[in-house]
């Protein structure tokens, strides 16, 4: 199989603080959990390069990747990255101790996104709230939508809200837009007793932490927690919990 990074290696999971149970992309931040926050009202471009390495397998494919020797993980200003999108692109905009959020680019400084349970077409800089963000296209390794297609999905959803939304993040559904998979929504999948679904995860110490899900939608939950409690990978146990700092 040409896209496989690495066969898949079981090690224990336990380092990882626990999540929300119910899964659902929240805004806010929550209580009891450890946040690091920066005075600086800039990042450099290069202040997301140490990130988590990600490798996702169904079965033994590799599905999605996020390795820091295998793609330029730099971000870049909401000003400058608008000047590299393209119609169709897919948008992931990055913060400290909170999940990414995506969105799909239409032009004109738009794009369209799921933001607190309503699909909706915003401005890029007013969406970004001053955070880098960058193009993150070839991310997953399914094969791409043709861009007209991809705005077609992203425009024939505007205005949905919940509970008629069928994606728990803006991830899931920017993700689909571009590549029309149904297993990014949830329920997308017929139920199934197996695992078919892989997550690797390689912090910057060099461990890595393994875990198996039933479904895409749940494996992007998990990684986009981790996503968001990055700093708390780097803070030493206590029990089997992250310190409070």
């Amino acid at each position: 199989m040409g896209n496989q990074l690495d066969r898949i290696t079981h090690v224990s999971y336990s380092e990882l603080p626990t999540g929300d149970p119910a899964g659902l992309e929240k805004e806010e931040l929550r209580v009891g959990v450890a946040y690091f926050f920066s005075d600086e009202e800039e990042e450099p471009e290069d202040a997301y390069q140490d990130e988590v390495e990600y490798s996702a397998f169904c079965r033994q494919d590799c599905i999605f990747s996020q390795r820091r020797g295998g793609e330029d993980l730099r971000v870049h200003a909401p000003g400058s990255l608008l000047a590299m999108c393209q119609p169709g692109d897919l948008l992931e905009l990055v913060a400290r101790a909170q999940p990414p959020h995506w969105a799909i680019y239409v032009r004109d400084d738009q794009v369209i996104h799921l933001h607190q349970g309503q699909i909706r077409m915003d401005s890029l800089r007013d969406v970004s709230g001053g955070r880098p963000g960058r193009i993150v296209n070839h991310r997953y390794r399914y094969r791409p939508l043709p861009p007209d297609l991809v705005l077609q999905n992203a425009r024939g959803h505007l205005g949905l809200s919940s509970p008629d939304v069928c994606w728990t993040n803006s991830e899931s559904f920017a993700a689909w837009c571009r590549f029309g998979k149904r297993e990014f929504k949830a329920g997308g999948e017929a139920p199934c007793g197996q695992q078919r679904y892989c997550l690797k995860v390689r912090v910057r110490d060099g461990a890595a932490h393994t875990r198996v899900f039933r479904s895409l939608d749940a494996l992007i939950r998990e990684r986009r927690r981790v996503d968001a409690a990055f700093f708390l990978l780097l803070v030493p146990l206590v029990n089997g919990k992250a310190a409070a700092l």
